[in-house]
């Protein structure tokens, strides 16, 4: 094509033709929108014709609909695995945004130019992936190299421009400059300057990276071509594209020609439109796009559509004022217009003539934060990044998950609590026979199901409270509340599946697929019986007996077996069938019955973690008698409880579970209390012992006068080095007793003693005397040594 048909800067630096008009922006860029709608005002296009996905033309309209909210973003995903993504989100002050709402209202053709994403996602992933040898050409080391060396470009233009940084450069050359024309001729000639500057690296470090870029280039000139023959005059086509393409649409330049096209890597994709958030668009969440503070930049961009961008300082300080104030810091009006002049002073240094965002921010923490950062920091947040969630209306390219979800929400009758004001539910998941259908019977357990599916996907609109109950009983109390930021939850859970259902299972399939032991398998059973998801249960139940078999840690025997306990126990309820997973659970219960004895010669660390294992097994063998092999079990504990050579913590608990089940006669416990507290034991294993009794059912205990009275003994008969470094581990145990159970222990021993209850408990009412807060303050700073 001849030049004439291309126009890159004014008429003077263009033939007697009119040609295209290219139009580069940075994306996100509140001056760039501001510009390009006048230039649009100008022109008066018949076609806008914008970088984004091609296949993507059909989402324009809906953008520009009434009810959308931004910032919205268009998502491509993959529908197989492994899935894959891209993401093109969009603000009210981004230039394309803009130049939608102008075609829209001018009644001009807007159409997407780049890469249709089919293409995009398939060359995104080659050109990312990390060649196998050298002879492949580039290697991830290289690409590094190759962002190391952009970086290293735009800081050294902050620096010779004497900026903290990159962002801080482009706000004040091309953000504040708003003469006529100006954004548009610098951006190109910085392109030009730019791609010159890097073309030798990117060639040499990123050829992948750089291949992409002309493929995208050689695309949007054939779209740019397509829509001329389509009958649009070249002098009334605008182009709006991103800073560093700019330069390159240049029809001179060859076009991607049909058989190239035919022969680039393409894979199958979808698209939807979806709400985005501020946060997401901010560098904080990993897509910045020149656009650290999303909120400071709408304000900008409010600024220039009235005309009055001086406001802009004054406005920012305002509204980090109203933030500090909601949260109790209150600043002075002097300070705030001390802040401003500090901002704009801090421009001047710079030859600016406005406050750059970072000179704000700088000038705020001088003068509302007197230094510190971080007494502003929340209100900078807000005041920088701002919480707001774009909304779409009802039927705007809704993705099947989001009408799977509105479809079941409607079934179970559960769409009045899709409000943003929290609202308790409490489900009986038990039959209601007092209705006629079978839909209505179950209903409370179908929504049940529901819950505990978007709970999996982490969408963020159900969260389960606990209940007094046993984990898994007929009644569940959930607590429902829905914001704009689950509405993303849900169409990003699109990627996992089109239906809830099905989302849920690939989730559950990813877990299984990565679980490495049976605690987490048993999980994943209990998880899918929540989530009615039966092929899951049987899959995730081979993969728990295959772990099974070579397991020899006793805590994830008994988590996995505890979890198989209350499943059986509790499934009827769900209307599940249970009876498969009986021979799993006696495996289980059988295995860690026998790994007992080994895994009690632990050190007390670990024997916090194997107490709730073994009240997990106890709890497993007192529920499901019937089934697992009770007597085996109680022989170990009997075993454990009388060795010397165990965790003394575990002996006693051991020996307290003995106790509560009355298979230990009185002097037997004599017997046992004089051994284990007799001058002989070391005053920790002693002390340590009745801390493990303790931690079992201790009103039992205090109804064992003859235990108590050989602890006294115990305790008269100690030297005061260890009566000391007994007071010391029993001072341990007793405080897991209840203030009551303290009163009750105290009373009865003055009973022991002859004293009487009464007297003991007036006595414990007195408030200490100097020499016993003394004697606590020894206690505290006893020297363990070498323990």
């Amino acid at each position: 094509m001849e030049k004439s048909v291309f126009r890159v800067l004014g008429d003077e630096q263009v033939g007697a033709s009119p040609g295209v008009h290219v139009f580069g922006i940075r994306h996100l860029s509140p001056t760039g929108a501001y510009q390009l709608l006048a230039f649009l005002d100008e022109v008066k296009p018949t076609a806008v014709l914008v970088e984004g996905p091609s296949d993507a033309t059909a989402f324009i309209a809906d953008l520009t609909s009434s009810g959308v909210v931004p910032p919205v973003a268009i998502l491509a995903y993959t529908d197989q695995l492994p899935v894959r993504t891209l993401l093109y989100p969009y603000a009210e002050y981004s230039p394309e945004y803009q130049a939608f709402q102008w075609a829209s209202r001018h009644g001009a053709q807007a159409l997407f130019i780049d890469l249709p994403t089919d293409h995009a996602l398939a060359l995104y992933e080659k050109r990312k992936r990390i060649p196998s040898s050298e002879e492949d050409g580039n290697t991830d080391d290289d690409y590094q190299a190759y962002i190391r060396g952009q970086n290293t470009i735009y800081q050294q233009l902050a620096e010779r421009a004497d900026e903290p940084d990159y962002e801080a450069y482009w706000e004040r050359h091309f953000e504040h400059n708003l003469q006529k024309g100006a954004y548009r001729s610098s951006i190109y000639q910085f392109s030009l300057q730019m791609r010159e500057l890097s073309a030798r690296q990117e060639w040499e470090y990123a050829p992948q990276e750089a291949a992409y870029n002309e493929i995208r280039e050689a695309y949007m000139r054939r779209k740019i071509q397509e829509t001329i023959l389509a009958g649009h005059s070249p002098e009334q086509i605008v182009v709006v594209t991103g800073a560093h393409h700019a330069s390159a649409l240049d029809m001179r330049l060859p076009m991607l020609t049909d058989q190239e096209l035919k022969g680039l890597p393409k894979t199958t994709t979808k698209l939807t439109l979806m709400p985005y958030s501020y946060y997401k668009l901010s560098s904080h969440s990993g897509y910045g796009a020149g656009n650290q503070a999303p909120a400071y930049y709408e304000m900008f961009w409010q600024c220039l559509r009235q005309g009055d961008l001086d406001r802009l300082p004054s406005l920012y300080f305002s509204q980090l004022a109203v933030h500090l104030r909601e949260h109790g810091t209150f600043r002075s009006t002097a300070s705030l217009i001390e802040g401003v002049r500090l901002a704009q002073a801090l421009a001047a240094m710079h030859d600016g003539n406005q406050p750059t965002w970072r000179d704000l921010r700088d000038a705020a923490a001088v003068c509302l934060g007197h230094g510190e950062l971080s007494t502003i920091a929340e209100a900078l947040a807000r005041t920088d990044i701002g919480t707001a969630i774009g909304r779409l209306p009802e039927g705007v390219s809704q993705t099947p998950i989001q009408d799977d979800l509105n479809r079941e929400l409607k079934r179970l009758k559960l769409e009045k609590y899709k409000s943003t004001v929290a609202a308790t539910l409490e489900l009986d998941l038990r039959e209601n026979r007092r209705v006629k259908s079978e839909e209505a019977a179950f209903v409370d357990l179908k929504r049940s199901v529901l819950l505990h599916r978007l709970e999996l996907l982490g969408i963020l609109f159900a969260k389960k409270q606990r209940v007094s109950q046993d984990s898994a009983s007929w009644a569940e109390h959930w607590v429902l509340r829905w914001t704009p930021e689950a509405e993303i939850q849900v169409v990003e859970t699109t990627l996992k599946g089109e239906t809830i259902e099905l989302a849920a299972a690939f989730v559950l399939k990813e877990q299984l697929d990565t679980c490495a032991d049976i605690a987490g398998a048993s999980r994943i059973i209990r998880n899918a019986c929540d989530c009615a998801l039966l092929d899951l249960m049987e899959q995730a139940k081979a993969v728990l007996q295959g772990l099974a078999v070579e397991t020899g840690n006793f805590e994830q025997v008994a988590a996995s077996a505890y979890e198989l306990g209350v499943l059986i126990r509790y499934g009827s309820i769900r209307r599940m069938e249970t009876d498969t997973l009986i021979p799993l659970l006696q495996q289980l219960f059988l295995r860690g019955t026998l790994l007992l004895i080994q895994a009690a010669g632990c050190n007390d660390d670990a024997a916090q973690g194997m107490v709730k294992a073994i009240q997990s097994l106890h709890t497993i063998a007192q529920d499901h008698y019937e089934v697992v092999d009770d007597e085996l079990w109680m022989k170990k504990l009997q075993e454990l409880a009388s060795r010397d050579d165990r965790n003394a913590k575990l002996s006693g608990f051991a020996f307290a579970i003995m106790l509560e089940r009355n298979e230990i006669a009185n002097d037997q416990i004599a017997q046992e209390v004089s051994r284990r507290l007799s001058p002989g034991i070391p005053a920790d294993l002693g002390a340590g012992w009745f801390e493990g009794i303790s931690m079992r059912n201790r009103y039992g205990l205090l109804s064992r006068v003859s235990l108590w009275q050989h602890l006294d003994t115990y305790i008269g008969s100690l030297e005061p080095e260890a009566f000391h470094r007994s007071l010391v581990f029993l001072r341990r145990a007793f405080g897991l007793f209840e203030p009551r159970e303290k009163a009750a222990v105290a009373e009865m021993m003055g009973d022991i003693w002859g004293v009487g209850a009464d007297t003991i408990g007036a006595a414990l009412q007195q408030p200490l005397s100097e020499e016993e807060k003394e004697k606590l303050d020894e206690l505290n700073d006893f020297d363990f040594g070498d323990l």
